[in-house]
């Protein structure tokens, strides 16, 4: 049995090795990256249990996927091979004086085939929390099918629901991408977006608006990442800020709310309240914005205490 299940595709990471346009660089190292599996390996790091359900290609990527999430830890048994379509790959392009940029070739992919009927009720049932992005129901009709299946599945056996809006606006339209997630959201009962997508489902407002909207909706808890300044958290008795950790050096911030999502569901299986799960929810996104790439700074429980100085450490 695994504590959380995640649905969504992973894809394999180019990311060049020097900054610069695309167009100019020569070297790449191959990584990989996927919201949902960087939240399910930031799951097992920090000591629990998770399971990653998707569909690869029967290529050498897949092939790489899989072996490379199921020697982290996470459950890969649901993981489905489609013979048909490819595994989708994307390459991050790195600037000095701005964000990366990501290029994605996942058009027809195999976990863009992913339907319904890839599910198993069973595997779902016996787990804790249900973790969803609106990543997935952009990638297609029958991939949105299978979101809302695996809602529905959840709801029916009384797994808690936590949904990451996780906005892609180059997959789709905004209209749709707005009324599928404000709909996803209505039937979830944890929900972590971005300041940004709160304005962008919700219009012009303050943080404290925007929980209080998602409250209104019937959603029980909310975490809103603000970047460097934390995050905001909210359920029936409480709205509050959570300072966030100070970094010196962002490497790639690519995967940080995949780590903040990480840390706070964590904190929900311990059992702890959200003030404390948006404190490790920070500091877990503050590790990964250090090191290049999405899950290679992806910290264990250990490594938090010891930043925390909870933990003594002899380097040397």
């Amino acid at each position: 049995m695994t504590e959380v299940v995640t649905i969504g595709e992973t894809m394999v990471l180019f990311s060049p090795i020097c900054t610069g346009s695309l167009q100019y660089v020569n070297y790449f190292q191959k990584q990989i990256g996927g919201a949902e599996s960087n939240f399910a390996i930031g799951i097992v790091r920090l000591g629990h249990t998770a399971g990653w359900i998707s569909k690869v290609g029967d290529d050498p990527f897949g092939k790489y996927l899989v072996s490379f999430i199921r020697g982290e830890g996470v459950d890969t048994s649901r993981v489905r091979v489609d013979n048909e379509a490819p595994t989708a790959v994307y390459f991050k392009e790195f600037h000095e004086m701005k964000d990366p940029k990501v290029y994605y070739y996942r058009a027809g992919s195999a976990a863009s085939r992913i339907s319904p009927e890839d599910l198993d009720e069973d595997y779902i049932r016996e787990a804790k929390i249900l973790h969803l992005t609106g990543i997935t129901p952009a990638l297609g009709k029958s991939a949105r099918d299978t979101v809302y299946k695996a809602i529905d599945i959840a709801r029916k056996h009384g797994l808690i629901v936590s949904f990451d809006p996780n906005i892609r606006k180059k997959l789709w339209s905004e209209e749709e991408c707005r009324s599928t997630i404000l709909d996803i959201a209505s039937k979830v009962d944890i929900i972590m977006p971005g300041l940004e997508e709160a304005r962008f489902l919700l219009g012009e407002g303050d943080p404290e608006d925007y929980c209080r909207k998602f409250l209104d909706m019937g959603i029980k808890t909310v975490a809103m990442k603000m970047g460097k300044d934390g995050c905001i958290v909210a359920d029936k008795g409480i709205i509050q800020r959570v300072a966030g950790r100070v970094v010196a050096k962002v490497v790639d911030p690519v995967g940080a709310g995949d780590g903040f999502d990480a840390g706070f569901i964590t904190g929900i299986l311990n059992g702890w309240d959200i003030i404390e799960c948006a404190r490790l929810a920070n500091d877990v996104g503050a590790f990964v914005i250090t090191v290049n790439g999405d899950v290679e700074g992806l910290p264990t429980m250990r490594e938090i205490m010891e930043l925390r100085g909870e933990f003594d450490t002899i380097d040397r």
